[in-house]
């Protein structure tokens, strides 16, 4: 299968965007380096220092001494810096856009929805922090009033993963910032152009430079254990695995240091007879195809009901097989290449693994040969349970579909997995959507839509995909600290 090709003019603006990346000096002597590659043609396009722990902490204590100056300043303040940061980040979104493409392989389309949506955290924030919090009671044995604030929680420290480089970086920073908050921000080392140009464009808005501080390092466990450790850090975000997640937790459990941790996903997706099949293709190739896969929410398990599956099956595997594959920059590409050889070596045994197994190939199913890490956009019907792709997170463009025949045997299906971030449901019968909804053991459910994150909702899972939301106020309150003042009153005559 061919791979398209980014014309010239593309592959010159996203070269002078790369080239336009900020400066990044290290003064370690001795320290290691590694290479950013392009997935599309696995030719490096930068190189980074390994940063050391000792640098490490050094960055701790210049962004908890900022982050102290920070808190001091006033909420309008605050949200009218952010105002700027989104605007300033608007004003980029080509250049961003480029260096999301190029370093983590997703479509340049795909990559300009990822500078909106990353900008959006930062202006709902802007206004979030202007919002009423906290408020006051009476006492109900009498004799006070009790009088509720929120504060800063402190210096936090902020661990992006690299399917989302932009995105998962103002999900965590914008909040961290409205609350006052300074930030260590550890980027992804597959993806760290990304957060360097975004902060740097944060700081050209107005954000102080010593407020957000990103280290680079190939080492992260060492990373993780020295920052974790140091008292100064009283906030950990992490968006990643749950093995990695569950690590880090007990690092900051010897702190007791407030945690979030956006974990591994298992989503469910579920076609009930009575959808409307068009809205459930198009939700389904959404909801499996959005950044390649290769997304914590993307639809894992798709299950059909019986009255419907032939024509879904039909319809959405013509659909999926005629995705173009191409280079992340190239004009037509539907989908570009997966993040790394060690993903497409994984699709291929899946797929190999569900077919020998008596799963039906109805589109895709193979890597393409060549420079880049390209792999189909692949459709597997009739998996039987006991495949692997129907037991793991698959993180790439392959639907998994099963069949079933009544609600209660799909939702035993559907919550028979240590995780819960995401679920769907499609189907044209209020209550049965709702009722679905409220059983789906997940923190999130799109119906009859397969694009449901919002910056205005609370996102996060329960069971192992997690702890803690982002987004919406509650992301703000995961930055701040709930305090009381007891006031005591007396009769005056």
């Amino acid at each position: 299968m061919s791979v398209l090709l980014p014309s010239a003019e593309r592959l010159a603006a996203s070269d002078s965007a790369l080239a336009s990346l900020p400066g990044f000096s290290n003064h370690e002597p001795g320290v290691d380096e590694f290479a950013v590659l392009d997935p599309s043609t696995e030719q490096r396009i930068a190189t980074l220092p390994s940063q050391s722990v000792d640098f490490a902490l050094e960055q701790v204590g210049i962004a908890d001494a900022a982050g102290r100056a920070w808190a001091k300043t006033t909420p309008r303040f605050r949200s009218d810096v952010l105002h700027r940061v989104y605007e300033v980040l608007i004003a980029n979104r080509e250049r961003l856009a480029y260096v999301i493409s190029r370093e983590m392989g997703k479509t340049l389309a795909e990559a300009n929805g990822e500078v909106q949506y990353a900008a959006d955290y930062v202006r709902w924030y802007a206004d979030e922090l202007l919002r009423p919090a906290g408020g006051f009671r009476e006492n109900p044995a009498g004799g006070s009033t009790i009088l509720i604030r929120r504060a800063p929680v402190g210096l936090a420290l902020l661990i992006a993963p690299w399917n989302f480089p932009m995105a998962m970086i103002t999900r965590k920073i914008a909040p961290a910032l409205a609350a006052g908050c300074g930030a260590v921000i550890k980027p992804a080392s597959l993806t760290p152009l990304t957060t360097l140009l975004t902060v740097e464009l944060m700081a050209e808005a107005g954000v102080p430079r010593e407020l957000m501080r990103v280290v680079t390092t190939k080492n992260s466990g060492a990373f993780s254990e020295a920052v974790l450790s140091d008292p100064r850090v009283r906030k950990v975000s992490f968006t990643g695995s749950t093995g990695v997640g569950s690590e880090l937790m007990g690092i900051a459990a010897r702190n007791i240091v407030k945690s979030s941790m956006e974990l591994g996903g298992n989503a469910p997706l579920i076609v009930f007879d009575d959808a409307d099949l068009e809205r459930a293709v198009e939700g389904a190739l959404a909801a499996k195809l959005r950044n390649g896969g290769q997304s914590c929410v993307a639809a894992n398990r798709i299950y059909v009901q019986d009255g419907i599956a032939d024509a879904f099956v039909e319809a959405f595997s013509e659909r999926m097989a005629q995705v173009k594959l191409g280079h992340s920059i190239a004009e037509g590409a539907g989908l570009g290449p997966m993040i790394d050889d060690r993903a497409v070596q994984n699709f291929t045994r899946l797929v190999d693994d569900a077919v020998g197994r008596g799963a039906e190939l109805r589109a895709g199913g193979s890597a393409v040969d060549g420079a880049g890490y390209f792999f189909e956009a692949t459709v597997l019907d009739r998996v039987p349970a006991e495949a692997d792709i129907a037991n793991t997170e698959i993180f790439g463009p392959i639907a998994s579909i099963s069949r079933f025949t009544t609600q209660a045997e799909v939702l035993e299906a559907a919550n028979d997995t240590p995780f819960g971030l995401a679920g769907y449901v499609f189907t044209e019968n209020l209550d049965r959507a709702l009722n679905v909804a409220d059983a789906l053991e997940t923190g999130l459910v799109g119906i009859n839509n397969g694009v449901p994150t919002t910056p205005a909702a609370p996102f996060g899972g329960v069971k192992q995909s997690g702890l803690g939301r982002e987004g919406s106020g509650e992301g703000l309150e995961e930055y701040q600290e709930i305090r009381f003042y007891n006031i005591s009153r007396r009769e005056t005559a």
